[in-house]
Order: structure tokens, then sequence, then C-alpha cells
């Protein structure tokens, strides 16, 4: 199971040293991975009063991570570069391939990209993209993606989609880029097992997440692939004792999870040093490295 941290976008500042500090300090300690999330932007709840509550609002700092992993990838060697998750339809897909394709070479192959639809129609809105049609879109966009990451010259002709005998240049190291999604209601799922390299999932290590996960693997053998290629990533938060990071994550191992993620965000750590400390205790602590 590879281990990798979650990227405290909220937590420790602005400052690029602070920014290279986490990245570095993750890998010095051994983490296969970091995790970035994507908003463009964030919406002013206080003119709308049926708002997600818990969401994400204009006050949340977030990296652009396209940005953010150009300058990671110039400072860190071996660290895997994932994306968890970009709001793909909200973006322009020839873009995107473009953008990741570029971040992908100049990290030597480092690049795993996250995709999902999203929840704030705000950005989309304000981006210029449609929210209505935004769950069917998304899979045309998987494949257009994939068509401009291994064909030099691409004719293509989709629904949303026409790219007439083009390509991009650099093509990326990876053809293609692995392509996870985010997903947590099923039929969302489905879609994860009928397109994606893997899953970025919000089980939990008990039970429930057990059989989840097994619906999960069931909907993959459906769609005619084979679920051991297909990777799944838990979420362990470093909340509580030690011990209970521990447990969470051996939990995961023996689910089969192929990936695990550390959430030093949330906790309620003074600062960079504090999350640095928490990634080393779990790094020393856990027995799934």
């Amino acid at each position: 199971m590879r281990v990798g941290v979650v990227y405290p976008h909220q937590e420790i500042g602005d400052d690029p040293g602070r920014v290279a500090a986490f990245a570095q300090a993750a890998e010095d300690l051994g983490y296969a991975h970091i995790v970035a999330y994507d908003h463009v932007l964030g919406a002013d709840p206080t003119c709308r009063p049926a708002w997600w509550k818990g969401a994400y609002t204009h006050r949340d700092a977030f990296h652009e991570p396209f940005v953010l992993f150009g300058y990671l990838a110039a400072i860190t060697k071996k660290l895997e570069l994932a994306f968890g998750i970009v709001i793909l339809p909200q973006r322009q897909t020839a873009l995107v391939a473009k953008q990741a394709a570029t971040l992908d070479v100049l990290s030597r192959g480092r690049v795993r990209l996250g995709a999902a639809i999203g929840w704030n129609h705000v950005e989309y809105e304000a981006l210029g993209m449609s929210w209505r049609d935004r769950a069917k879109r998304i899979e045309e966009q998987i494949q257009v993606l994939r068509l401009l990451w291994t064909e030099e010259v691409v004719d293509y002709t989709g629904r949303w989609h026409r790219i007439d005998r083009a390509g991009i240049k650099p093509l990326p190291v990876q053809r293609p880029i692995p392509i996870w999604m985010g997903a947590d209601e099923e039929v969302a799922v489905k879609r994860v097992a009928r397109l994606a390299d893997g899953w970025f999932s919000h089980l939990a290590p008990n039970d429930e997440g057990r059989a989840a996960l097994e619906r999960f693997r069931g909907y993959v053998r459906e769609a005619g692939r084979d679920p051991a290629r297909v990777g799944v990533e838990g979420r362990v938060a470093a909340t509580g004792p030690l011990d209970e990071w521990v447990r969470r994550a051996e939990a995961f191992r023996d689910m089969g999870m192929t990936h695990l993620e550390l959430r030093t965000a949330g906790s309620q750590l003074p600062d960079l040093d504090a999350h640095i400390a928490a990634m080393r205790r779990f790094r020393e602590g856990a027995p799934v490295f």
C-alpha cells in the first residue's frame, strides 16, 4: 500500500518556503505522494442561506493545483503529484491535457490526475461552463484526455469536443497519465468503475466501508475490467491518539486498499512544524509503510 499525505491548503499559509518545506518533509520521510485539492473560486455564503453546510467558502485558501505542482516538481525528486481532485468539467479539456502533459514531462512522469464533477455551481458559472451536463461531459473529457496523451494527431468529434487533426507536444512521459476519480454517490462510483484507473474514496475502515468496497469491485467486474488493476485510496485523519491512526491504516491495508493518504489538515495543529511532526509520528509508528 502506497502511503501519501494531503497538502494542508488552508492551514500552513501562503509563504513559498512553507509550501516547499511541507512537500520536502513528506518526501524525506518516505511518503510516496502528495494530494492537492482544486477550488478556483470560493463563494460568499452570506447571501446563500441554502449553501451546503461545511462547504468551502471565499475565506478558504487553495493554491491552483497545476501551478502548485509545477513548483513542487522542481523541488522534489520522487514524490508523486496526485490531484485529488481536479473539477474537470469546469475546465477546458484540451488545456488540461496540455497542462498535465507538461507537468508530467517536467516531473519525469510523477503525475496522477484525479478528476470529478464537483459540487460548487458558483465556480462553474464564473468559469463559463455548464453545470447541468457535467456528469455526462466528464466521460467524454476522459476519452479526449487519453487520446491527446497517446496520439500525436487526434481527429475527434464528440458531443462537446471537436479536435480537427491536432495534437499536443510534448506528449507526457506516461502515455496515458493515470486518471483517478473521486465519487461518493452510487451512480458516480459506477462511473469510476467503468472509466478510471483508480478511486479516491471516502470509505471508512469498518464493515460498511468493506461492503462498499466489495460493491465497487463488483461494478468493476461488470464493466469487464479486473479489480486488481483499479486502485483505491483511503484516508486517515490525524486526529486522536497515534494508535488510532495506525489502527485505521492497518484496517485499510487489510481491506486491500492500494493507496492511503494521511490528512493532517482539520486536526487543529498550530503551525507547519506541527504538521510535519504529525507526518513523522505516523511514519515512525505505522507498519503499513
